[in-house]
């Protein structure tokens, strides 16, 4: 049996769980945001290492001011509390993404979040925000360039984090199946797993049932 030891999860219907409970748009990033602690503490029990949620990509900012401008005083305001909290439990934070369009307010605050974890030794917790697939592969191939060479390697050394290890499973919630730029280098050969439930409505149960479905999975790598 192959270990999952990187599980990716694109943290899908947020807004549509708040609409279905007669309740604002921000009520489901809130919720999302409680939902996010819940899995981290079932996937650190279960031996997971790393466990990556999408929360905001590059083509959210398309969405409304109010929505946008929402989420981002949300993360400038719970990202360091949070990183605390992970402190606590010896967990790590990172943030991948690109620091394009985020106010330095919160460019900083992610900055200290991730010193306050940078030494602990256990789960690590990835967050991508304001981030894109194609945007991670082009702006480290701009750097690998600049270096004089442009080959699989010095891409991958110059990933957001490139600690963060290929991801084993992907799942995603709300029903929809499509990658939506979610790590595209690092999820080449990853599994996909899709729930119907939306990303508020899991639970720490699901984190079995994922390990679960992994472990039926038979994973050939293209051979």
């Amino acid at each position: 049996m192959t270990e999952l030891r990187h599980l990716g999860i694109i943290a899908d219907g947020n807004r549509r769980w708040a609409k279905a409970q007669g309740l604002p748009t921000i009520e489901g990033h809130k919720r999302g945001l409680s939902t996010i602690k819940e899995l981290v503490a079932a996937a650190a029990k279960s031996g997971i290492e790393y466990i990556t949620f999408y929360v905001f990509s590059t083509e959210n900012w398309g969405r409304s001011a109010d929505e946008v401008g929402y989420i981002m005083k949300l993360a400038e305001t719970r990202i360091l509390k949070y990183a605390e909290e992970l402190k606590e439990n010896n967990a790590k934070l990172l943030v991948l993404g690109s620091k394009n369009k985020i106010s330095p307010q919160l460019a900083g605050t992610i900055e200290k979040a991730e010193k306050l974890t940078a030494d602990c030794t256990g789960i690590v917790v990835s967050m991508c925000f304001n981030y894109g697939g194609e945007q991670e592969i082009a702006d480290a191939a701009t750097i690998a360039a600049s270096e004089g060479i442009i080959t699989q390697e010095t891409i991958r050394r110059h990933l957001y984090h490139p600690e963060v290890p290929d991801v084993d499973m992907v799942v995603r919630t709300s029903g929809e199946q499509r990658f939506s730029g979610f790590m595209l280098w690092r999820a080449s050969y990853a599994e996909f797993y899709f729930m119907e439930k939306y990303f508020p409505e899991m639970s720490g149960e699901d984190i079995k049932i994922i390990l679960k479905e992994y472990e039926n999975r038979n994973r050939r790598f293209g051979k």
